[in-house]
């Protein structure tokens, strides 16, 4: 797999989620077999108005190389000047643009998915961060705005006329969100018609349905999203999974809860121990899905404001899964 002159040491990607993917969630999951990571989303408006948060969102961990910022925004000028500036702060080796985030407050903005109802604005977007930057541009994007105006054909094409050296694919529409099922018969219409590699997205929520992925679309490679919340092994299996091998079994609980624990020391270190915390309680739930006997501890879960008050959390229900506890995979 290849994007531009960047080679990539296999196909199982971790996707961009806003509020998710920081650069401690990607640290762990390029430990355990992600070949590539996109920090979350950055808005080239805001870089342009020197917004402190900026630098912390693009920054790349020690084992993140190659990886990808991804930038939004909906002015050619300020995309190419953030595409730089991105680079500037963060070393990556790829700009994505994102063009399908279906967020109310992105697609108010006419950013994001909006720019799918925007063909022509969007080929300039990327032709203009294209002619600015040295290193390869992708782009990702939906179907469509809804069911009635799915124009990702359209779309694709533009984006490899405009310079994309590959793109992302969501299957579903602007107007699904995340729900229903992702349609890979279209992302599968996008790879027959394109030159350039086409990374497929879209309910890969498990080593099996990943590597089903793949062979429904002759994707170039898989881009997994909500399957690696609390489960960065996924990408091991992923991996074992696509060389024809049977996939490592989930580690034990205590394992889990160790890995859990690290992550939020490491974004603790970046953020500060009151804002990692404050995340920590989506992410500690995330590591103990599919776990029974779980419900005396939720609470204490969604009140967890100090990294000591986690270790002990973890340590008592380590010492809990000894007993009566099972692993029961979701």
């Amino acid at each position: 797999m290849r994007i531009g002159t960047i080679e990539l040491a296999g196909r199982a990607m971790l996707a961009p989620m806003a509020g998710v993917t920081d650069r401690a969630f990607r640290q762990v999951c390029r430990e355990h077999g992600a070949a590539f990571s996109v920090t979350e989303m950055v808005s080239a408006k805001a870089m342009w108005f020197r917004d402190k948060k900026s630098p912390r969102l693009l920054a790349l961990a020690d084992n993140e190389r190659p990886a990808a910022a991804q930038i939004f925004g909906s002015d050619p000028e300020t995309m190419a000047w953030g595409a730089q500036r991105a680079i500037e702060l963060s070393g990556c080796a790829v700009i994505d643009i994102n063009m399908g985030c279906p967020a109310p407050k992105i697609v108010n903005n006419g950013d994001g998915s909006a720019l799918m109802r925007d063909p022509v604005l969007a080929g300039r977007i990327i032709e203009a961060v294209k002619k600015a930057v040295p290193v390869p541009v992708t782009v990702k994007f939906r179907l469509g705005w809804d069911e009635n105006s799915k124009n990702y054909l359209e779309f694709a094409r533009v984006a490899e006329q405009s310079g994309a050296d590959a793109m992302t694919v969501h299957g579903r529409t602007r107007s699904q969100q995340y729900e229903g099922r992702a349609d890979w018969d279209a992302i599968a219409e996008v790879k027959a018609r394109a030159a350039i590699p086409v990374i497929a997205n879209g309910d890969a929520a498990s080593p099996e349905a990943a590597k089903a992925l793949l062979e429904a679309t002759s994707a170039d490679a898989v881009m997994i999203g909500r399957g690696a919340l609390g489960d960065p092994w996924i990408f091991e299996r992923t991996n074992a999974v696509l060389e024809g091998k049977a996939p490592p079994p989930l580690p034990p609980l205590e394992k889990r809860l160790k890995t859990a624990v690290r992550q939020i020391e490491l974004a603790a270190q970046d953020k500060g121990e009151h804002i990692a915390m404050l995340e920590a309680r989506k992410h500690v739930n995330w590591y103990l899905k599919g776990t029974s006997g779980l419900k005396m501890y939720k609470v204490r879960v969604s009140q967890l404001s100090r990294l000591e008050e986690l270790y002990e959390l973890a340590e008592e229900i380590a010492a809990a899964a000894q007993g009566e506890w099972c692993y029961a995979p979701a």
